[in-house]
C-alpha cells in the first residue's frame, strides 16, 4: 500500500493534513511500517514549514551613525535555500531601494563563526550586481547582531568577493574601483535634459563597467557649489532609455566607487571624504589602493530586527 501526506491551506485556519492511500484499510490494519511512514511524511512537512515561514530580517541605516540617517537597507538571513521567486517578492515588501540575502555556502556554516557569505541585492524591481550600502548594512548586522567573531568577512556576490572589516570608527568595504570617461554631450543632450532640466553642467563622465553617467554641475550654478548626479542602470546602447530611478537621493556606495574614480584624477587625491548632501545625510571616508580597488569606510545604526514570516 502507499502512503502518501498532502496539506490543504485554509484561510486563517491553520493547516489540514490528509492521509490518503490506494486502498486505506481500516485502523485496526494499519501497519507498523505505514504509521512510521505518515509519522516520518509529517515531520517532514512541519520541518518544511518551519523553514520557509521563519526568515531573521533587519533594517539597517547605512553610512551614519544614527537612527534614520543614511540610506536603509534590509538584511535578511537565510538559514536554508529560498525559492528563486522569494527574494523578489520579499524585496517588493521591505520596499526599501535593495533588500540583501546572506545565505550560508555550505550546511555546516554558521552566522556567528563562519567568514564567507553568499550574498544578493534585489530592488522591489529586480536583482542587481552591486549594491554597497546594503553590503554595509549585511556586514553590520553580522558584526553588531550576530556577533561575528571575525574581523574580516568575504561575500561572494555577482561583482566578485567583497571583503568588509571591522575598523575603530566603522565597517570599511573593499569594492571595485570603476574608471570613468569622457562623454559626449549631444550624445546624452536629451537624457541629461530629462533629468535636470537647464541645469548647467560643467563635465559629463560615463562609467561603462557600471552603465553609470556622471554629471558634475557648474560650481557657479545658484552661486553655490553643488555636487555630482549619478544616474543608475543606464542601458548600455546610448542611454536611448531613461533611468528608473533618476537621481539618488541617498548615500550610494557602489556610486562611490565611480565617483572616487573621478575626483582622485580631479583633485589628485587618494584619501577623501564624502558627504551627502540630502534630507538623510550621510558620510563615508575614500581611500583608492595601489590594486586598482577602493576602501569605503561608513557606519551604520540598525532600527529594527525580527521574523518574517513567508
Amino acid at each position: 500500500m502507499k502512503t502518501s501526506i498532502r496539506a490543504d491551506f485554509g484561510s486563517g485556519l491553520g493547516v489540514c493534513l490528509l492521509l490518503a492511500g490506494s486502498c486505506w484499510p481500516s485502523p485496526s490494519a494499519l501497519r507498523p511500517e505505514d504509521i512510521k511512514q505518515a509519522t516520518s511524511n509529517f515531520e517532514n512537512l512541519q520541518k518544511q514549514l518551519a523553514r520557509k515561514m521563519k526568515l531573521p530580517i533587519f533594517i539597517a541605516d547605512a553610512f551614519t551613525a544614527r537612527a534614520f540617517c543614511g540610506n536603509p537597507a534590509a538584511v535578511c538571513l537565510l538559514e536554508n535555500e529560498l525559492d528563486e521567486d522569494m527574494h523578489q517578492k520579499i524585496a517588493r515588501e521591505m520596499n526599501l531601494s535593495e533588500t540583501a540575502f546572506i545565505r550560508k555556502l555550505h550546511p555546516t556554516d554558521n552566522f556567528a563563526q563562519s567568514s564567507c557569505f553568499g550574498l544578493r541585492w534585489f530592488t522591489p524591481a529586480s536583482e542587481v550586481p552591486l549594491c554597497g550600502h546594503a553590503t554595509l548594512a549585511s556586514a553590520a548586522v553580522l558584526f553588531h547582531k550576530i556577533k561575528n567573531m571575525n574581523s574580516t568577512l568575504t561575500f561572494v556576490t555577482l561583482s566578485g568577493e567583497l571583503r568588509a572589516r571591522q575598523a575603530e570608527d566603522g565597517i570599511v568595504l573593499d569594492l571595485p574601483l570603476y574608471p570613468v570617461y569622457p562623454q559626449d554631450f549631444h550624445e546624452v543632450e536629451d537624457l541629461i535634459k530629462t533629468a535636470i532640466g537647464n541645469t548647467l553642467v560643467q563635465d559629463i563622465c560615463y562609467s561603462p563597467d557600471t552603465r553609470k553617467l556622471l554629471l558634475r554641475l557648474s560650481d557657479t550654478y545658484n552661486s553655490r557649489k553643488t555636487f555630482p548626479l549619478v544616474l543608475p542602470h543606464l542601458p548600455a546602447e546610448l542611454f536611448e532609455q531613461p533611468a528608473p530611478w533618476p537621481v539618488l537621493q541617498n548615500l550610494c556606495g557602489s556610486a562611490h566607487a565611480v565617483l572616487s574614480s573621478y575626483w582622485s584624477q580631479q583633485l589628485g587625491k587618494k584619501e577623501m571624504h564624502a558627504f551627502q548632501c540630502s534630507q538623510r545625510g550621510g558620510e563615508l571616508g575614500i581611500s583608492l589602493r595601489p590594486d586598482g580597488r577602493v576602501d569605503i569606510r561608513g557606519g551604520a545604526a540598525v532600527v529594527l530586527e525580527g521574523t518574517l514570516t513567508a
